[in-house]
């Protein structure tokens, strides 16, 4: 496939034989075996299913954040050390045979849908980072309950399936229709908790962009990250990317369910940002990405060996839009210097950055700012909220040249 704008490459895709024979079951977590981060810091675990070294957050259920290292390494994210986020335990064993994608509501014809029914369709791939809202909530000063993640809390892949408006339109959207809600085969830990359920508004779900993904990375899906279906919503938080979805239910009214009315909210402002202390007023859904560069060659607080000039690597994305450029600065971004942008995989993706400062002896802050191809950059100042969502400033990395 060609993405928009960018440079022709190929990932193969998934034949219906391995989409359909991959079982891909996989045993409960054994016990942690914990090691130590980069930083040395953060525990780390090789115990789960699928998966390489990972910084561990929680094991039950799983919160798995990807090393910086990983980032520094690859555009696009391996599976075996993609972040893994669940909010409730799941299935550890899935029969891909058996798997049913049930589609009702505000239609006109209730589906069951196998994944041999929905190979039928035209296939898409669209690659697209994956990114929480929690993501760099650690990095937050004053610091809030939730998950602290770093800056690991995000992967890009290229996501292989069909599009939901093609499975949409096989039910038949009724007229009045006006979100579609999606759910997943967690289950919640006590009887009178909210299943994890999350809706899109009508417009957005019939957009060219959204799927209904089998495929990442050329691959199926590995467990801890969604298998066997898993909805894909580019440039939008992964809130709304429902793993292990196994049904939809078209809404001819707002969804006022847990998820969507009173989690994953954020202060009603560009930056979600309010001073902190301060009452958060009025609160709306997170939706769109904002765009964020990220240094992944030096880690914050490092020592340096002298250089005439020092190279500063990373990655950016644009949230709902590509990277226009990489600004990098060494003096509190009193002055820029523009950074060398690698290949372009599409509007959704990670795009590598590549620069080199001059840095004398002695104490310094390296900034990294994106900016979209709509002309959104990033703020100096950290934006903060309650809830540590969508994270939208510029990380500072402080060194150290001895």
């Amino acid at each position: 496939m060609a993405p928009d704008g960018g440079e022709r490459y190929t990932i193969p895709m998934l034949t219906r034989r391995t989409l359909i024979a991959s079982a891909l079951a996989a045993p409960a977590a054994a016990q942690v075996d914990l090691g130590f981060a980069d930083n040395g810091l953060r525990p780390t675990t090789r115990a789960f299913p699928q998966k390489g070294e990972m910084i561990l957050q929680r094991s039950t259920p799983p919160l798995l954040e990807t090393p910086l290292s990983v980032f520094d390494a690859h555009d696009f994210t391996p599976n075996d050390r993609f972040y893994v986020r669940w909010h409730y335990p799941f299935p550890t064993s899935i029969d891909p045979t058996k798997h049913r994608l049930r589609v009702g509501g505000h239609v006109g014809k209730p589906l069951e849908l196998s994944l041999a029914d929905l190979a039928r369709l035209p296939r898409v791939a669209i690659a697209a980072v994956n990114q929480c809202a929690g993501n760099g909530r650690g990095l937050f000063s004053p610091r809030m309950a939730g998950a602290q993640w770093g800056n690991g809390a995000m992967g890009n892949a290229l996501w292989e399936g069909v599009r939901l408006k093609d499975v949409l339109a096989l039910a038949g959207v009724r007229p009045g229709a006006v979100a579609v809600r999606c759910g997943g085969l967690d289950t919640p830990l006590v009887e009178a908790a909210p299943d994890f359920e999350k809706s899109l508004p009508i417009d957005h779900a019939l957009t060219d962009d959204v799927l209904i993904a089998w495929g990442m990375n050329g691959q199926p899906l590995p467990l801890l990250n969604g298998f066997p279906l898993r909805l894909v919503v580019p440039g939008w938080y992964s809130t709304y990317w429902v793993k292990m979805l196994d049904h939809i239910e078209v809404l001819d009214k707002a969804d006022e369910g847990f998820w969507m009315a009173k989690a994953y909210l954020q202060p009603a402002n560009a930056l979600a940002d309010v001073v902190p202390g301060a009452p958060a007023g009025p609160r709306v859904p997170v939706t769109i990405m904002r765009p964020r560069a990220v240094i992944t060659n030096i880690t914050d607080n490092s020592k340096l060996p002298p250089r005439s000039l020092t190279p500063v690597q990373g990655l950016a994305f644009g949230g709902d839009q590509g990277v226009k450029k990489v600004e990098l600065s060494a003096d509190g971004g009193r002055s820029w210097v523009p950074a060398q942008l690698g290949p372009d995989h599409g509007r959704y993706s990670f795009r590598r950055f590549r620069g080199a400062l001059a840095l004398g002896p002695g104490r310094h802050i390296i900034l990294a700012r994106a900016t979209n191809a709509a002309g959104v950059s990033q703020p100096l100042t950290q934006n903060w909220n309650p809830s540590g969502y969508n994270r939208a400033g510029v990380d500072p990395v402080r060194v150290e040249i001895a």
